[in-house]
C-alpha cells in the first residue's frame, strides 16, 4: 500500500496520531478511528468553553468540571463509544456540550436503517448492509445493528414523520387536482390517500387514513382532514377517482353538488373489457377510445350510449356498466381541455403509481400486526414515492384547467343566485 504522509498544515491531535499510524494496515479503521478522535477534540473544545482549562480559576465560565463519561453515538456503520467530557452547572444541572447534542440529533443510524428498510433490506441483513463481512471493523453487542434494534428504529421514525405530515398545512398549497384511492391491506383494513397536483404540475401526497372499507364514514374523516388542514372547500378543484359511488358522494357533500369529478377511463375499460367475451374486446376497446378522445363531450356521449345499445342484448350487464357513472367519465371532455392535458388527467395513472411504490416498499412485511403499522408502512412508502415524483406530463397547459374550473364555479354559482331569487 502507498504510503501516506501527513501534511505538515494538519496539527493533529494525539488521539488521530495513532489513527495515522493504523492507517496502512486497514484504512476503514483509520477512517473510524480519525473520526471519533475528531469528535473528542470537539467535545474537549466545548467544555473549554463552558468550563474553562482544567484547574483554572478564570471568569465567564457558566459551570465547573464534572469528570468524563463514554457514550455512544450512531453513524451508519452502527454504534460507536466515544469518551467525552462533562460539565455541571453551580446550581448542579448538567450542561449539555453542543457538538454532543448535534451529534445526537443527527441519528444516522435510525435514519440509514430507515433508508435501508424502504429499499427492501430485511431486519435480518441488516449489519450485513452496513458493514463487510470481511471488514476490520468488529460487530460487538450494542452497536445497534441487530434486526430488533433495526426495527425499532424504524418504527421511531416512521411514527415521528407520519404525525409530522398528517399536520402539516396545505393553505400555502395551490392544488387544482386532488386524487383519491384505496389501497387493501390485508382482508380487513383497507387505507384511503389522497394525492394532490399544485398549478405548476408538482405532485404531493397530502393525506391517509384507515378504515375496514372504502366507504363514506373513511372518506369523509380523510376530507375533514384535508379540510383541517388547510385546503378551502370553496375554492373549485377537479377530484379524479376510480369510480367508488362513496367517494363521489361525500365529494359532492363537501365541495358542492357539482363539483368537478373525473372516474378513471382505465379502471372504466378495464372493467368493461373484461367481462365481454374475446372476439369483442378490440372493437368496444376502440369504440371507448374513440368517444374518450372527443373534444365534443355531447358526440362522445351518444358514442358511449351507442355502444351500451349495441350492447344490450350479447352483454346487457355490461352494457349497464357503461351507462352507470356516464357523466363523470366526460368530466375533462365537458372542461374543454386540450387532448394532452385529459390523457393526463382522465385516469388515476400518478396515485396508482404511488400506490406501486408503497406495495414495493411493504413486501417484506409478512404479518401486519395492527393499523398503527400498516399507516407508519403506507406513509414511508408514498413519502419514499414522492422522491421521485415527476411533474405531470402536460402541466403547461394546468391554466387552461384553472380558467375551466373557475368558469365551471362561475357558472353553477348564478345558477344558484337565480334559483334561489325564484324560489322567493
Amino acid at each position: 500500500m502507498t504510503t501516506i504522509i501527513t501534511p505538515s498544515s494538519l496539527a493533529l491531535v494525539p488521539s488521530l496520531e495513532t489513527a495515522w499510524q493504523d492507517v496502512d494496515s486497514s484504512f476503514e479503521r483509520f477512517c473510524l478511528t480519525a473520526g471519533i478522535g475528531a469528535i473528542e477534540q470537539m467535545l474537549c473544545e466545548d467544555a473549554q468553553l463552558l468550563a474553562g482549562a482544567p484547574h483554572h480559576r478564570g471568569g465567564g465560565r457558566v459551570g465547573h468540571r464534572w469528570g468524563r463519561t463514554k457514550g455512544k453515538i450512531g453513524f451508519h456503520g452502527g454504534k460507536v463509544a466515544v469518551h467525552r467530557p462533562r460539565v455541571r452547572s453551580y446550581d448542579g444541572h448538567e450542561v449539555a456540550l453542543p457538538t454532543w447534542t448535534a451529534a445526537q440529533a443527527e441519528d444516522w443510524l435510525g435514519r440509514w436503517a430507515m433508508n435501508l428498510m424502504l429499499i427492501n433490506v430485511s431486519t435480518r441483513k441488516l449489519r450485513r448492509a452496513v458493514r463487510l463481512p470481511e471488514g476490520d471493523l468488529r460487530v460487538t453487542a450494542g452497536d445497534g445493528t441487530s434486526k430488533s434494534a433495526a426495527s425499532r428504529r424504524f418504527v421511531a421514525l416512521s411514527a415521528e414523520r407520519l404525525a409530522e405530515w398528517m399536520a402539516s398545512d396545505l393553505s400555502k398549497l395551490d392544488l387544482l387536482i386532488i386524487q383519491i384511492d384505496g389501497l387493501h391491506i390485508g382482508n380487513d383494513l383497507v387505507l384511503v390517500a389522497a394525492l394532490g397536483i399544485d398549478a405548476e404540475g408538482h405532485k404531493h401526497p397530502l393525506a391517509l387514513i384507515e378504515g375496514a372499507t372504502e366507504n363514506a364514514a373513511v372518506v369523509q374523516a380523510l376530507i375533514d382532514n384535508l379540510i383541517e388542514r388547510g385546503l378551502d372547500p370553496k375554492v373549485c378543484r377537479l377530484f379524479i377517482i376510480d369510480g367508488a359511488k362513496a367517494l363521489s358522494k361525500v365529494i359532492r357533500r363537501t365541495f358542492g353538488a357539482h363539483t368537478p369529478i373525473q372516474r378513471c377511463q382505465i379502471h372504466k375499460a378495464r372493467n368493461v373489457i373484461e367481462r365481454l367475451p374475446k372476439p369483442l374486446h378490440a372493437s368496444v376497446r376502440r369504440a371507448l377510445r374513440q368517444a374518450w378522445e372527443l373534444d365534443d363531450a355531447d358526440k362522445a356521449e351518444r358514442l358511449l350510449r351507442n355502444l351500451a345499445r349495441r350492447l344490450d342484448q350479447e352483454a346487457p350487464g355490461v352494457a349497464a356498466s357503461i351507462l352507470e357513472g356516464l357523466d363523470e367519465m366526460l368530466t375533462v371532455n365537458r372542461l374543454g381541455l386540450p387532448i394532452k392535458l385529459r390523457r393526463s388527467l382522465a385516469c388515476t395513472n400518478s396515485i396508482e403509481n404511488m400506490m406501486g411504490t408503497v406495495r414495493r416498499v411493504c413486501r417484506n412485511v409478512k404479518r401486519w400486526r395492527n393499523a398503527a403499522m400498516a399507516l407508519r408502512w403506507t406513509s414511508a412508502g408514498m413519502m419514499e414515492a414522492a422522491k421521485g415524483f415527476r411533474r405531470l406530463k402536460a402541466y403547461k397547459q394546468l391554466p387552461v384547467l384553472r380558467a375551466a374550473l373557475a368558469a365551471h364555479q362561475s357558472k353553477y354559482v348564478t345558477q344558484r343566485v337565480e334559483h334561489d331569487a325564484d324560489a322567493a
